[in-house]
């Protein structure tokens, strides 16, 4: 990485991703949880405090140093253990079936192989684990679809690599996860461009 990647952009993101309006977004993502459980894109651990009780530990993969400095006080004082366990989501150091469950959030946008790292979730989900997801996206509408088109250059220069256009739907079914539901929307507030999202789960077909 960069220095503007390394060392700028984990901040950004925090500051753009940690918005008060996201916290009962997050919420509902993180309650259908439970178990050992992995999250790709840790980030400064903005997740950390809303997972559910029946979350028994969480394996956090995250390939910034920074940003893992920046989550040092909420995994400290964090009721569920946490521990940083994979540096690349294309790549994780698990076995097969290794979690009950999989947690994703603003992180499918920035993942370079997209596929490969779906292919690696499904791979160490165990059969009938859950994958729970809030992501931004292809939005459902063509006039803010051509916006996105426009944009997506200048926002994969200036926020890491985050892609506007990425259809999450579609992205998890070609890599082999059944969806259950899924709620898309646009966050208020926020220019429908940025914020068309998906929050919802899915399990290994």
């Amino acid at each position: 990485m960069g220095f503007y990647d390394d060392r700028v952009v984990p901040h950004l993101v925090h500051v753009a991703c940690g918005m008060s309006a996201l916290t009962p977004l997050r919420e509902r993502t993180c309650a259908p949880l439970s178990g050992r459980m992995l999250e790709v894109g840790f980030g400064s651990g903005l997740n950390v405090g809303l997972y559910p009780d029946t979350v028994t530990e969480v394996a956090a993969v995250e390939p910034s140093d920074v940003g893992w400095r920046m989550a040092a006080d909420r995994v400290a004082g964090s009721a569920v253990p946490i521990e940083r366990s994979g540096l690349d989501g294309q790549e994780l150091p698990f076995d097969d079936d290794s979690f009950d469950a999989a947690l994703s959030t603003f992180t499918l946008c920035t993942i370079p192989d997209l596929g490969a790292a779906l292919a690696e979730i499904r791979r160490v989900l165990r059969p009938g684990g859950t994958l729970a997801f809030l992501e931004h996206g292809l939005a459902p509408d063509e006039k803010v679809r051509t916006w996105q088109r426009r944009l997506e250059p200048i926002q994969k220069r200036i926020a890491g690599g985050c892609h506007l256009t990425r259809d999450v739907r579609a992205e998890l079914t070609t890599a082999g996860f059944a969806l259950g539901t899924v709620d898309s929307f646009y966050q208020p507030g926020v220019p429908k461009p940025h914020g068309a999202l998906s929050l919802g789960t899915a399990q290994p077909a």
